[in-house]
């Protein structure tokens, strides 16, 4: 009886009308660097279509380039995302020292100013189940000009 009432009231919380944040990988760059080991500045355009206002409450976020998974990372800390409106959040990751080693030493079988990521990430906009996924590619350029998302 406990568990019904309990799986009631959880229900009743939850807003049939929600639709689901939009997120959009904004950019993808490389930053300069001390050693060999890259790190990378990402920016996410999240859009909430909703009349409520979220926190966003944390992101677990992985980034594969040339197919070397090179970067897992999570954040935390963000702004509240107003309703009906958007925030361009911005994460700043080094890569992994082995899995940035692997890729050096692949970029320096085949030299290359344009190279192919991978970004997944989840976003944890608090709730009950209320996580957004996103999963893009593109390339970007070793000099720091602004990747293309594919």
């Amino acid at each position: 009886m406990c568990f019904f009432s309990f799986t009631l009231l959880s229900c009743a919380t939850m807003d049939p009308n929600y639709e689901q944040p939009t997120v959009t990988l904004k950019s993808f760059r490389a930053l300069p660097s001390e050693g060999i080991i890259p790190s990378f500045e990402i920016s996410l355009n999240i859009l909430n279509p909703n009349a409520a206002s979220f926190q966003l409450e944390g992101i677990v976020y992985t980034i594969s380039i040339q197919g070397h998974e090179v970067v897992k990372g999570v954040g935390k800390d963000f702004p509240v995302v107003e309703g009906y409106s958007e925030e361009t959040i911005k994460l700043t990751a080094a890569a992994n020292l082995f899995a940035g080693a692997r890729l050096v030493m692949d970029m320096m079988d085949s030299p290359s100013e344009i190279l192919e990521y991978e970004f997944e990430a989840k976003l944890d906009t608090g709730g009950f189940g209320r996580s957004t996924r996103i999963k893009e590619k593109g390339v970007f350029r070793l000099d720091g000009k602004n990747s293309i998302p594919k």
